[in-house]
């Protein structure tokens, strides 16, 4: 009786409500606007959607809706970042299934970049990455799991996902932001299904603390 008492419940099993139906239902359209599904999968899904009854149930619905589109900035200008002799290796995605994945020091972003944690944890380090665009779209996605943005003070930060019993943040920054016309921006966009995906300014790599501020 201890045994059954002690047992700890699996968040997927726990019971979804309307609101949380149409949080996903959002996503499909959104996916479908941008042509990444065709109507017949969009109203399959929908479908799928509306009869689902816990939270396990919603994972497959979206869980290959990992790359949205992304208008080309206009004045789109060659990106700084940190020179170096040898060429970056690129990634163009990041996923950890009950593992972990990291992403740090000088490595090349493509424009679009795809980042998934299943029950496990992505770390996206910009501070040195060498960025191909003045935009760089991240899709960042968390199934009871953590993807980590960690950006460098002078990268504009725009964040637009959809919070799931998660959380999709900006979290306190640990420097102070010197945004100005020329700085690049990433766009960061996905779902936190029971997980979460933040993002947070951080001093260079190696800046010794009593040169950081209090903010």
């Amino acid at each position: 009786m201890g045994e059954i008492e002690n047992r700890q419940p699996d968040p997927s099993q726990m019971r979804i409500s309307d609101a949380d139906r149409q949080r996903v239902a959002d996503v499909l359209r959104d996916a479908a606007g941008e042509g990444r599904i065709d109507l017949d999968e969009l109203e399959e899904r929908l479908e799928l959607t509306w009869q689902a009854k816990t939270y396990g149930e919603l994972v497959p619905i979206t869980l290959d809706l990992q790359a949205p589109g992304l208008v080309p900035h206009p004045a789109a200008a060659p990106v700084r970042r940190t020179p170096s002799s040898v060429p970056a290796v690129g990634h163009n995605s990041s996923v950890a299934i009950m593992s972990e994945c990291k992403r740090q020091g000088v490595w090349a972003v493509p424009a679009h970049h795809s980042a998934f944690a299943l029950m496990g944890g992505v770390v996206i380090d910009l501070r040195q990455a060498q960025l191909s665009a003045h935009e760089t779209l991240i899709n960042a996605s968390a199934v009871m799991g953590e993807v980590k943005v960690i950006v460098p003070a002078d990268m504009h930060v725009v964040m637009d996902g959809t919070p799931i019993m998660g959380e999709y943040t900006q979290a306190k920054d640990k420097v102070a932001a010197d945004i100005g016309p020329g700085s690049p921006v990433v766009r960061i966009r996905g779902m936190a299904l029971m997980g979460s995906v933040t993002v947070q300014r951080q001093p260079a790599p190696g800046t010794p603390k009593k040169y950081l501020g209090t903010y």
